[in-house]
């Protein structure tokens, strides 16, 4: 797995403006490019009910505030080694900074793991959700991984390509979805909800009602793809000001838009009677919600959205697969080309080719493989990437401690020791979370356990890679930790 080590115009110990990347990005697509990967409408459309119905609490409010709570102290170590590793490597060079290249490595291909195990996710759900889509308006007929291979085309396509091309794709989906929320949400609010309009979802006795733990594990993965900010910081135009910027907005609206929406979810269903909807038939529940305070076309306007929602989550995390590739590629663990940046797009197009290739080979095995897109394919790797991320995070947190505890940078106790430890002790429980439930998340014992194995060997193939780079090339492990 190891290669020779690239030469670069484009250095990782600095910001250099000779980069060959296109240093385009701003705040703004930043975060159309994070918050896409969150996938709002398909949140609030489909995780909102789940939360429900698995808490058996309308608090979804309180559990979308926690979570963006938690996230906002990891936020806070998180952004904060941004100005002191410029390295766009995210979680692996954030953990190899403070634990070492061993732990970095593992972090790295933990990272490449889980985000490979959401684009394969939803690259699955998005077949059927297409199939579904079109069976209703037009009558066509196809499999459900043509539409998923079709999306898979039209993602390489875009990854190929110059960075702030995705970012306008993904900035037009995500205001289009937005604003069909916000629709919905003001319909329910302005017309009362079914029953009036009552403050029970935020309060805090309701907080404690049935499962609080799994309302709050299930609203923490909403927020999944905003800690991606990052990976994008060699195309930033300001990295030290854009990456802090773009995370710290990212985490905030999508904390309040998504605690908005499950207010305006619980008030149109009625408080009395959420929970049991939820059970029943949480599919619909959001989209009879818009049928019946909006009209039946907004029914199918967020049928439609769903669908380029999920592709909107598809390209976010292609690109972000392919940042660490092109990481790993720059400093020598994988092969040199995937270090390479193209001249004519400024972006690192052999990365996102592979990534592109290897997601096509992956998605071939999941369909010969016979299994189901949904109950299977879907449930098991969102699950994997479930564990993964949140293991990152945790790590990530610890080596924010250790790196400024030996290291001269910051000693501010608040963004170096208080806000990080919080973050470990809430990320710390959230995995215990995860942890205990993981068969609620893959829904089968055996493959639960499978999985779980998968998660650990992603990460032991890295510590193997960094072990074995020390043992044979001493010198190019040396040097992860000065490029």
């Amino acid at each position: 797995m190891t290669a020779s080590r690239p030469t670069s115009i484009d250095s990782q110990t600095s910001d250099a403006a000779s980069s060959p990347l296109h240093r385009d990005l701003g705040v703004t697509s930043i975060v159309f490019m994070v918050v896409a990967a969150a996938a709002p409408l398909a949140v609030v459309a489909a995780t909102t009910p789940i939360i429900v119905s698995a808490s058996g609490s309308v608090a979804v409010p309180s559990f979308f505030v926690l979570a963006a709570m938690i996230l906002l102290l990891f936020t806070v170590g998180f952004t904060l080694m941004s100005r002191h590793v410029k390295n766009p490597g995210a979680f692996y060079s954030y953990v190899q900074a403070g634990l070492g290249s061993v732990h970095g490595l593992g972090a790295a291909t933990l990272a490449i793991f889980s985000y490979a195990g959401l684009l394969l996710a939803t690259s699955s759900y998005i077949g059927v959700a297409a199939r579904n889509a079109l069976s209703r308006y037009v009558d066509v007929d196809a499999p459900w991984w043509a539409y998923s291979i079709v999306v898979l085309i039209v993602v390489c396509l875009l990854g190929y390509r110059d960075i702030e091309l995705s970012s306008k794709v993904l900035g037009i989906v995500l205001l289009l979805e937005t604003c069909v929320v916000l629709v919905v949400d003001v319909a329910i609010l302005v017309q009362g909800g079914a029953h009036g309009i009552d403050a029970e979802s935020v309060s805090p006795a309701r907080l404690m009602e049935g499962q609080p733990g799994l309302g709050l594990m299930f609203a923490f993965f909403a927020f999944f793809g905003f800690e991606a900010t990052a990976v994008f910081r060699s195309e930033a135009k300001d990295p030290d000001r854009t990456i802090p910027r773009a995370t710290y907005v990212s985490v905030i609206f999508i904390g309040l838009f998504y605690a908005v929406s499950g207010f305006a979810v619980i008030v149109g269903t009625g408080t009395s009677d959420a929970v049991a909807k939820a059970g029943a038939d949480p599919e619909n529940m959001v989209l009879d919600l818009a049928h019946t305070y909006v009209g039946s076309a907004m029914f199918d306007v967020i049928q439609v959205l769903l669908v380029t929602s999920l592709f909107a989550c598809i390209l976010s995390f292609h690109n972000v697969v392919t940042r660490y590739l092109y990481a790993l590629g720059k400093v020598g663990v994988l092969p040199q080309r995937f270090g390479v940046v193209s001249i004519k797009h400024g972006a690192p197009s052999t990365a996102s080719l592979a990534v592109s290739i290897g997601s096509g080979l992956a998605m071939a095995v999941i369909v010969l493989s016979g299994i189901d897109p949904v109950t299977e394919s879907y449930t098991w790797l969102s699950g994997a990437a479930t564990l993964g991320l949140v293991s990152l995070m945790t790590l990530a947190s610890v080596a924010v401690i250790v790196f400024f505890r030996t290291n001269d940078h910051d000693k501010r106790l608040w963004h170096t020791v208080i806000a990080p430890v919080l973050a470990v002790i809430g990320l710390g429980a959230v995995l215990s979370l995860v942890a205990a439930n993981f068969t609620v998340l893959i829904s089968d014992p055996v493959s639960a356990w499978v999985v779980a194995i998968l998660v650990i060997s992603s990460y032991l193939v890295g510590v193997v890679v960094a072990l074995r780079m020390r043992r044979v090339d001493p010198a190019a492990y040396a040097a992860l930790t000065t490029d």
